[in-house]
């Protein structure tokens, strides 16, 4: 790894530095809700809703990959079933429709809905409707998870919709923008590779990393 491409040292210094963007004084004077839309984010927005006194949750999700090929995402499911498909790649693939939605049901009774039931001890995910809503991720690459999250969000009415994150690949600007309040980052990066290169550290999180953080600090109130 090149030194030169690292911008952070981990997640939490991460979450500090894009604390600095945002417009904290005014944001206060409204009531947020932060989601993470991934478990590496999820972290970094426990961060930022303390320092905005707001609450915060994630917003399941899994990809969707091309048939042979576990490297190319084509779509987005979320845990309120909605499915974001990157349609210029499933055109190139010539991959039916109708496929990648009956994997998706299959990839939500399978992996999302048992995870989400077991995070929420069989809750709903929160009404967002009437809203601010502030999605934080740790890196957006290509895009389509957070644009999923986005999506599904903004089915639920809120108020407002912001995407907040410390890097982010300059392509994904655009489309983010176009569809929400605000975007803020740190970074952005015409070339982006993965975000583990521009972390010092980033261990891989996994569904008992965020029930730790969703109870740390609990014991003490």
């Amino acid at each position: 790894m090149k030194q030169d491409s690292i911008f952070f040292k981990n997640r939490e210094e991460a979450a500090y530095k894009l604390i600095e963007v945002l417009p904290i004084d005014s944001m206060r004077l409204e009531e947020w809700t932060v989601i993470a839309a991934s478990y590496g984010g999820y972290e970094i927005a426990k961060i930022v809703a303390n320092e905005l006194n707001a609450s915060f949750d994630i917003l399941f999700n899994e990809k969707i990959f091309a048939p042979q090929n576990d490297d190319c995402e084509i779509a987005v499911v979320t845990e309120l079933e909605e499915v974001l498909i990157h349609e210029e790649l499933v055109k190139s693939f010539d991959i039916n429709l109708d496929s990648i939605y009956i994997k998706s049901k299959d990839i939500y009774k399978d992996k999302i809905k048992p995870i989400a039931n077991r995070f929420r001890n069989g809750d709903n995910f929160q009404n967002l409707a009437g809203k601010n809503v502030l999605i934080v991720d740790e890196d957006i690459n290509v895009g389509l998870v957070m644009m999923a999250c986005i999506k599904t969000i903004i089915n639920q009415k809120v108020k407002s919709i912001s995407v907040a994150t410390p890097i982010l690949s300059t392509a994904s600007i655009k489309a983010i923008d176009s569809i929400t309040d605000d975007l803020y980052y740190i970074k952005h990066l015409e070339h982006f590779i993965e975000a583990y290169y521009y972390y010092d550290s980033l261990e891989e999180l996994t569904y008992e990393d965020i029930e730790r953080i969703k109870n740390e600090g609990k014991e003490k109130e």
